[in-house]
């Protein structure tokens, strides 16, 4: 009997370690500015613009380096040492289309071997383009901000460009030339702006397409040239709507799809009067 005992207050103090370990997750996840979706006839001219990163969301909080999530980012003394103590908010950033590599650095373990860890932390630059806590106008925080960047005088630690267009016409010409060049699309922060704690009318993306999260709930076999391989992945989303996703994916992918429960990133042009939506692509595994 007392073995009974003492089995159920060990697991009953896992169970705790693991629900105040949670809840210290938690509470260090940072209060960032989340942006919402672009809308058309807006004074364009208000709004100072920049390229919409593929890259990881990272946030400096004067000490750390953190995601979006609050999970601190182990990267090397060298490229955070020259980081001020006030917080900034940026994107972990190698180049377009080099989502996968970035994420995947960030999630590797610091055991690494540190001259390969390095020499792969070399190609990251932290893209500034926030400064949470300074008070001000968005307009006053990027002059500020662009002071910072010039104190620290680092090659991987840089202001992200910021224009301000004069028409909506302009605006959509420049979101053509960046998803021509691979790039995801627009940033738009209004110049008087305060940063405020998430979702900001302030604070607009601007794509050629949509992008949502579902979870894998199934696959469907290819065929012909894709025998043997995946055909479609079955996804559900969050509010429970089921539809096949079957194209954006490389022969690598294919051949080893993600995971059943994983969650993964698509891209879509609208929905049908089902809501399904329209013209889905897979973009990317979710870490």
């Amino acid at each position: 009997m007392s073995h009974r005992y003492n089995l159920i207050s060990f697991n009953s103090l896992i169970m705790l370690i693991s629900i105040l370990t949670a809840s210290q997750s938690l509470a260090g996840k940072p209060k960032l500015q989340l942006a919402t979706l672009y809308h058309s006839g807006l004074e364009v001219s208000e709004y100072f613009v920049s390229e919409k990163l593929d890259g990881v969301r990272g946030y400096w909080d004067g000490k750390r380096l953190l995601t979006r999530q609050g999970y601190r980012i182990d990267a090397p003394d060298w490229f955070i040492a020259p980081l001020p103590e006030q917080s900034l908010d940026g994107e972990l950033w190698i180049g377009r289309g080099q989502f996968d590599k970035v994420s995947s650095l960030i999630r590797s373990s610091a055991a690494r071997d540190n001259k390969e860890r390095d020499n792969s932390w070399r190609r990251v630059k932290f893209m500034l383009f926030d400064m949470p806590q300074f008070p001000g106008a968005f307009s006053q925080r990027m002059t500020r901000l662009r002071r910072v960047v010039d104190e620290v005088d680092r090659d991987w630690i840089q202001l992200l460009p910021q224009r301000q267009i004069a028409s909506e016409s302009e605006l959509m010409d420049w979101l053509e030339q960046v998803v021509a060049g691979g790039g995801e699309g627009l940033m738009l922060h209004h110049e008087d702006a305060l940063y405020q704690q998430g979702r900001s009318t302030d604070l607009l993306k601007l794509k050629k397409w949509q992008d949502a999260e579902a979870i894998v709930i199934g696959y469907q076999p290819g065929r012909g040239k894709y025998a043997g391989m995946l055909g479609s992945l079955l996804v559900e989303t969050a509010d429970g709507m089921r539809f096949k996703l079957g194209t954006g994916f490389s022969d690598a992918q294919r051949k080893n799809p993600p995971a059943i429960g994983s969650q993964i990133s698509y891209k879509y042009t609208g929905v049908s009067a089902k809501g399904v939506p329209r013209f889905a692509s897979f973009l990317r595994v979710r870490r």
